[in-house]
């Protein structure tokens, strides 16, 4: 019998990660036609991405850097060690890429239809806001 979520790693999706040629254009339409609430919003290795909360669901992401149009979901797992065995026991793990976000590690990996999602293990959770609130950071992009 496969192993239940609860064994090992739990899943939840935590962010929708959406291609945008033009983020100031996107993130009007997600702040001022859908009510979304921007979150944080950086300038910095040439590339503009803007966090935006839409109710309980998960963080958008907005991002110049990735195809326009594109969205790589983003689940948050408890162990990544553990969800990269599971993915190698069930064939997987050769197709995975190990990247570094600010929230953490992740694997980035496609689905048997090439849908591109990715694994992330949330260690530094506060890191985009914290360093958003931070006024000495020449990077974020502070509203108004």
């Amino acid at each position: 019998m496969p192993p239940t979520p609860d064994e090992g790693l739990t899943i939840g999706l935590a962010y929708l990660y959406v291609g945008s040629a033009d983020v100031e254009a996107d993130l009007g339409f997600y702040r001022d036609a859908l009510g979304g609430q921007l979150v944080w919003r950086f300038h910095a290795y040439e590339a503009d991405v803007a966090g935006v909360r839409l109710g309980e669901g998960p963080m958008v992401l907005l991002a110049d850097h990735r195809p326009a149009p594109s969205v790589l979901p983003i689940f948050a797992v408890t162990d990544l060690e553990a969800a990269e065995e599971r993915l190698r026991g069930a064939g997987w793990a050769e197709a995975a890429t190990r990247v570094e976000v600010p929230d953490g590690p992740a694997l980035v990996l496609r689905d048997p239809s090439g849908n591109e999602i990715a694994l992330l293990h949330r260690v530094r959770p506060d890191a985009m806001p914290s360093s958003y609130r931070d006024p000495d950071n020449p990077h974020a992009v502070q509203a108004g």
